[in-house]
Parts: C-alpha cells; structure tokens; sequence
C-alpha cells in the first residue's frame, strides 16, 4: 500500500525530478505529496523561480514553508511528523552537519520511512580515509540509521549523476570533447543514473514496494573508461585523444590543492576495484564504492529500463 504522504525536501534538479517521478507514478493517486522549500524561495519575485514553482503546484504538489539550513531540529521535526514518508534531495549545497542534522529530525518526527541524501556512491567500502572527506558524514548518518529501529529507512545507491561524466572540472571529458582521460585506467568502471531515472526508482521504492529497507543498488548505467570514450568518439563523429592518470598521479595533483572538491572526487573514483578483498585477490563482482553490476540493481531485477551514457549523450550532447 503507498504511504499516505510523502514530503521531498528540496527541489533542485534531483528533487524536481524525484518530484515527476512520485507525481507520475500510477500508485500515486492516494498519496498527498508535498515539498519543502526556503520561504525566500516561495515569496520570490523572480520570473524563473515563479514559473518552476507553478511547474510544482501544476502537478499537485503542496509547497510547505521550511529552511533545512536554518530552522533547528524541533521545528523540522515538527514539519516532518505530518508525512509518512521523507524523501532527503537537499544535499550538495549543504553545510557540513546538516545530513546529520536531517536524519535526528526525521528520526524524532516518527515519519515512518526516511530516503536520506545519499543518491551516490557506495560509502560503506570506499569507508572514512578516502580522499573526499565530504563522505564521512555520510557515514555518519549511516551509523545513526543502523543504531535504531523506531523508523524504516532506505538508501538509494545511484552512482554519481550520468551528467558528471562530461562536466569538464570532473576531468573525464573535456570542454571541447575531443580528449577522454581515464581515471585510474582504461578498465576502472563507474556506475552512472540520471536524475530522471533516480526520481522514478526512487519513487517505484517509496510507492510501491513498503517492505524494501536498507541500502538497495540502482545504476542506470556502469561503464568502463573505455566505454566512455567509446561513446563520445561516437556521439562526436570523430576519433578522441585518449590519456590514463594513475592513482599516484592524480593524489600529486590533489597534494598540490588538497582543498579542491574536484581533485578529491577524481581520486575516488580512480582507485577501482578494492583490494583489500579477499586478503588483497581482487574480486572481480565487488568493486571500489563507484561500480557495481548492472544485474545486481533494483531496476535490472524489477526490469525496468535505464538510460545508458550513450542515450544521455546522444540527447543531452550537441554535436
């Protein structure tokens, strides 16, 4: 049975679109859904924010008043014990503590299922000494899931934004999309899904499947670097430079600006395949935090279908 309310925190690009993925789902008829925005959002004299915000009421969706950054734990809780269910898309502009913060409100509000922010990589393996600092309270607020029973919770592993693999500051592919740079080698593969694709399977969790709890694996897509500059050399209709940066190389970089968010993340997702498993024999079905199989995901099992980085490209790309 789908729950009687559902509030999303936030409506940036990935709260819009888990806003169409709730709104559009056929078992959303009894639901009331609703979203949480900054009153400065909703009392805005901007023509852009005004048009979105009708987009959202067009849809049937509540607008209720909040500030996540602001308002202290009480008074969201106070917020959140009107809904069943709350779904977390507040996240990169996020000052540190506030996942946290999140969490403890929802946890006091009774709601009876939380989807924190972490529509990303796989924290528990890549653990709290990896070189993105930003996952640590993440881990965090796992921690904080695990050690109660009061509220059902599920983590919605995506893997980073299909986008991100051609936003030239993450290193991959470069503004004029004539180079492709492997992070780690030409094998490191990384696991994508589009905003779109995580708003429905998010909403397929939440709306229709009420026992699912814990951490469930999506992917649109899990591509090796390889693969990546397969699809852009096809997409462009031309043959790219292709050039591997090592772990060692790309942790020189980041010692160089240890405090650039973007270094960081190259890192990360450099490293491949962990070798920690297994008393160091790598493993070839248990990754690094940044892949997984296809054939391991909610979608593959519920056989939905995903957008792959091809597709993402050949829509989003202009060649």
């Amino acid at each position: 049975m789908a729950p009687a309310s559902i509030l999303v925190i936030a409506a940036g690009e990935l709260g819009d679109a888990m806003l169409r993925g709730l709104t559009g789902h056929p078992s959303a008829s009894t639901t009331r859904i609703a979203v949480l925005l900054r009153g400065t959002t909703i009392s805005s004299n901007d023509d852009i924010k005004q048009k979105h915000l009708s987009s959202i009421t067009d849809r049937g969706v509540h607008i209720v008043e909040g500030d996540i950054v602001q308002d202290p734990p009480q008074q969201l809780s106070a917020i959140f014990s009107n809904f069943d269910t709350i779904i977390n898309c507040f996240g990169f502009a996020a000052p540190p503590g506030t996942q946290r913060k999140i969490a403890e409100a929802a946890l006091e509000s009774g709601c009876r299922r939380y989807f924190p922010w972490q529509f990303g990589v796989d924290y528990d393996v890549i653990g709290r000494n990896s070189s993105q600092d930003l996952f640590t309270e993440q881990l965090d607020v796992r921690e904080l899931l695990r050690g109660q029973e009061r509220m059902k919770w599920v983590i919605v592993s995506t893997g980073m934004f299909t986008s991100f693999i051609f936003v030239p500051e993450f290193g991959i592919v470069n503004a004029e999309r004539d180079t492709v740079t492997a992070l780690g080698s030409w094998e490191n593969r990384i696991t994508v899904t589009s905003p779109s694709d995580i708003g429905w399977l998010t909403a397929e969790i939440a709306l229709s499947h009420p026992d699912v709890e814990g951490v469930v694996f999506t992917a649109g897509d899990t591509v090796s670097m390889a693969q990546v500059a397969d699809v852009v050399d096809k997409v462009g209709g031309k043959k790219v430079q292709r050039v591997e940066k090592n772990v060692a190389l790309l942790k020189d970089e980041l010692a160089k600006e240890p405090t650039d968010g973007w270094r960081k993340y190259r890192v990360v997702f450099a490293e491949g395949v962990d070798s920690r498993v297994n008393n160091g024999k790598i493993n070839a079905d248990w990754l690094s935090g940044v892949a997984w199989d296809m054939n391991k995901t909610f979608n593959h099992q519920q056989q939905i279908s995903t957008q792959t980085v091809e597709q993402w490209a050949k829509e989003n790309l202009k060649t």
